[in-house]
């Protein structure tokens, strides 16, 4: 069961979570229990398969609304492409999370929701159609397009900053076509999400079955733990040693290990790397969190001024800053900084980095630099073609284009362009 975190009264299912997105007073919902994982799971976790290891991590949060033999088929539709930890340095560790359908870790929380809406509106005949409306700074939009393209009774729209995600962001929102429909919006990603929150409030949009797939819904924020289980498994490390950088916009990828931590999962450190969006950093030096304005910079998928997952994080450390600060820190870097996290890391092991993961290595060879003995793993959130221009200019590189994106710059775009809230209920409402 799942409860508001502005009105811990209002408690709902896992369905109801999935398909509402936001609590009606625009909080965020959350588990109203997370349960340590048992000894007998610890006991066999490094022989375990990915899908019995997703099963048993998962299962929980479900609370037998979807049944075994149902939930294994939507973890193995889920999971099927790899997440390899790569050795790219003497005791650190990339965790390649690119291998799926639209090369970002956001396949993973996409296609779990998908496959569970897709599971509730087959198998309990829903009959009115569904909306799944998204904001995206660059990587989610793609994602979740691709993880309900094609669904059955679900409408996919998705907004995205103008002139803000890259030329292949763009491609993946725009060319699909089908029930998927791309909104071009004039400003940033938080005045795209702001827009999507409002929606839920509407009162002229409730007859509208609304849910959002941003990482505010439960279904595409809590599946982000497996690949955390998943790297753990991997790599070899002792117990409580493990240190963690996240790139960090929206803050749901790092809220997610920290959920796994709190199942037991001994990971002694997380490391927060933003861009100049700073507002984090800022937080756990002072204690006093202030949204910003948003800053445009090339690691898009983090131009975030204000965090919506960061309340999730509060929680889970009880909204004590001092127990946070003992397991989180946070830096932010320059574009220019970037850039440099990209060439120090080719020229010392020619590993290609995009630049979030180059924003979360410097995070990690940050942390380390004061603590040396850990295991270190950063997140390589997407694949380094999707910001082709960047990584070749800094490197004086060619790289390699992939068929299936040559293809996709073949195709046409097609999107709708918005200015503002009205224009936006104006659309919804003529569907």
């Amino acid at each position: 069961m799942y409860l508001s975190l502005g009105n811990k009264k209002d408690v709902v299912s896992f369905k109801k979570a999935l398909f509402t997105g936001l609590a009606p007073d625009k909080s965020l919902y959350y588990p109203i229990e997370v349960k340590k994982l048992s000894d007998d799971f610890w006991k066999n976790f490094k022989k375990m398969d990915t899908f019995s290891l997703a099963y048993n991590v998962l299962t929980g949060y479900i609370n037998n609304e979807i049944p075994k033999e149902n939930l294994f088929e939507i973890i193995k539709r889920t999971l099927d492409f790899n997440f390899p930890s790569v050795l790219v340095d003497k005791n650190i560790y990339s965790l390649e999370l690119f291998h799926g359908p639209t090369m970002a870790f956001k396949d993973v929380g996409a296609k779990f929701m998908s496959a569970c809406m897709d599971y509730f509106i087959k198998n309990e005949n829903l009959n009115h159609k569904i909306t799944v409306i998204v904001a995206t700074s660059g990587d989610t939009g793609g994602a979740v397009a691709n993880g309900f393209l094609g669904i059955d009774g679900v409408d996919v729209v998705i907004l995205y900053p103008k002139e803000k995600v890259s030329e292949i962001q763009e491609l993946q929102l725009t060319t699909l076509g089908n029930n998927v429909s791309a909104l071009e919006v004039d400003g940033y990603f938080d005045k795209c999400q702001e827009m999507v929150k409002k929606t839920f409030v509407d009162k002229d949009l409730n007859k509208k079955l609304l849910t959002s797939a941003n990482s505010i819904n439960i279904a595409r924020w809590i599946p982000q733990m497996l690949y955390y289980f998943i790297a753990y498994r991997d790599i070899n490390t002792e117990k409580s040693n493990l240190v963690v950088s996240v790139p960090s916009g929206n803050f749901g990828n790092l809220c997610a290990g920290m959920l796994a931590k709190k199942m037991g999962l001994p990971i002694n450190h997380f490391v927060a790397s933003t861009n100049e969006n700073d507002t984090i950093p800022k937080f756990m030096k002072t204690g006093e969190y202030k949204k910003q304005k948003t800053i445009s910079t090339i690691t898009n998928a983090m131009d975030v001024g204000n965090p919506s997952n960061f309340v999730r994080i509060l929680n889970i450390y009880n909204n004590d800053f001092d127990n946070l600060k003992k397991e989180l820190s946070a830096y932010k870097f320059s574009d220019k900084e970037t850039i440099l996290g990209i060439k120090e890391l080719y020229h010392k092991s020619k590993y290609l980095l995009d630049p979030h993961g180059a924003t979360a290595y410097l995070g990690l060879k940050k942390y380390m630099a004061n603590n040396p003995k850990g295991i270190g793993l950063f997140l390589e959130t997407a694949h380094p073609i999707k910001f082709l221009d960047t990584v070749e200019s800094a490197l004086n590189v060619k790289i390699n284009i992939p068929e299936h994106i040559l293809k996709l710059k073949k195709k046409k775009k097609s999107k709708i362009v918005i200015k503002n809230y009205e224009q936006l209920k104006c659309f919804l409402l003529s569907r």
